[in-house]
């Protein structure tokens, strides 16, 4: 961790340096020292990650070779879980020690809603064991856990699991029901539609890599030199638009569901929101230490997930809201339309919020399509008027 922190510190320096005075060749080396320095530190930082997670197998496997009992770690990670939620629902505020110290935990609490979910409604294995599938087999779980401190708990207990099975002794959690059950998951549903969310992650990136590659060959016949930034452009709202349809399907669709049962959906993604209706008590605010924060906890006979709220006004009008609304909301019985995602931790992009006689709506697609429009609008100003 100290040689990523230095070459991070040699980035930064060497940046400066060729940001200031002085020869040109001096500031070319500075920017090639910076631009390897970076890479270093972008590949070190993953490094750490990695070993991070990987010291995290090796400390289980030594408890539980020293305690000769993996069951009662495996309970620990559940019950822990299923503790920093209670205590998330009886603060209205998040706890800033859980939130400081979140890479030296036994778990990251960040994924700790599904696993203490699943616990808080019943301690029957095959009930918790159901939330542990997206952990080991949903691709987006593997992808998601390469920026995490820790692994995913459910692949933690599968490993714990396999230590008692070793040892002889009888499984805390009956994780061979759940890797069967895993096992007949529809690969090509999991591992196709990850292909195609990975593109579609980076559809502004592609799209503008596509309009100049258009814009190229257009270039051969017009010496028009504004053709490439507005082609540009316009390949980088077409991928808006295109990755704003997928991430925000029509909400009308929506089904009421529970939050128990949308995180046992091996199949959720973050990318593909999830209309669902949701019914439950507005618990507190989901930003930690933040009294303006705009985002809400909410909490239903099932569970607890964090919903997002965006204004149509941007930052100033999230701030706004949870300067002056959102107090008044905490408390209250609500009705929620919103889109679901699952990835670290699971949340609600929030579409519609109803308690008694306040509405509340939210505004997820509103500023990716203007920002569509707003490239599509500047990419025709610069094609015709320059």
């Amino acid at each position: 961790a100290t040689l990523v922190q230095i070459t991070y510190l040699i980035y930064s320096f060497a940046r400066r340096i060729s940001r200031g005075g002085g020869n040109s060749k001096g500031k070319d080396a500075a920017q090639t020292a910076a631009m390897v320095a970076y890479v270093f530190y972008i590949i070190g930082t993953y490094l750490v990650l990695y070993l991070s997670r990987t010291r995290e197998y090796y400390a289980d496997h030594f408890a539980a070779e020293t305690t000769g009992n993996p069951n009662a770690l495996s309970r620990a990670l559940v019950k822990i879980a299923y503790g920093i939620v209670e205590e998330g629902e009886r603060a209205k505020e998040p706890s800033k020690l859980i939130e400081g110290t979140r890479a030296l935990g036994i778990c990251d609490h960040k994924a700790a809603a599904s696993t203490g979910t699943a616990y808080r409604i019943a301690s029957d294995s095959q009930k918790v064991g159901r939330v542990f599938l997206w952990d080991i087999f949903n691709p987006w779980g593997w992808w998601m856990e390469l920026n995490s401190t820790h692994p995913l708990t459910g692949k933690r207990v599968r490993a714990l699991t396999t230590y008692a099975e070793q040892m002889d002794l009888e499984t805390e959690f009956d994780m061979a029901t759940v890797v069967r059950e895993g096992n007949q998951l529809s690969k090509k549903k999991l591992y196709g539609n990850f292909a195609v969310d990975i593109v579609l992650f980076n559809a502004q990136f592609i799209g503008s890599i596509t309009g100049l590659m258009i814009a190229s060959i257009v270039l051969s016949w017009t010496a028009q030199v504004t053709v490439l930034p507005s082609f540009m452009l316009f390949g980088f709202a077409v991928g808006t638009l295109i990755k704003t349809l997928v991430m925000y399907p029509d909400f009308k669709q929506s089904s009421r569901s529970d939050i128990f049962t949308l995180m046992c959906d091996p199949y959720a993604s973050p990318l593909r929101g999830r209309p669902v209706k949701l019914q439950g008590e507005l618990i507190g605010r989901a930003d930690a230490g933040y009294k303006f924060g705009s985002d809400l906890k909410l909490q239903d006979r099932s569970g607890m997930i964090y919903t997002r709220y965006a204004s149509r006004f941007g930052p100033i009008g999230n701030f706004l809201f949870g300067s002056s609304k959102v107090q008044n909301l905490i408390g209250s019985q609500v009705n929620v339309v919103g889109w679901f995602r699952r990835g670290i931790a699971p949340w609600l992009d929030l579409i519609h919020l109803e308690s008694n006689n306040t509405t509340v709506n939210s505004y997820h697609r509103f500023w990716s399509l203007i920002v569509a429009v707003g490239a599509i609008i500047l990419g025709f100003g610069l094609f015709f008027v320059l």
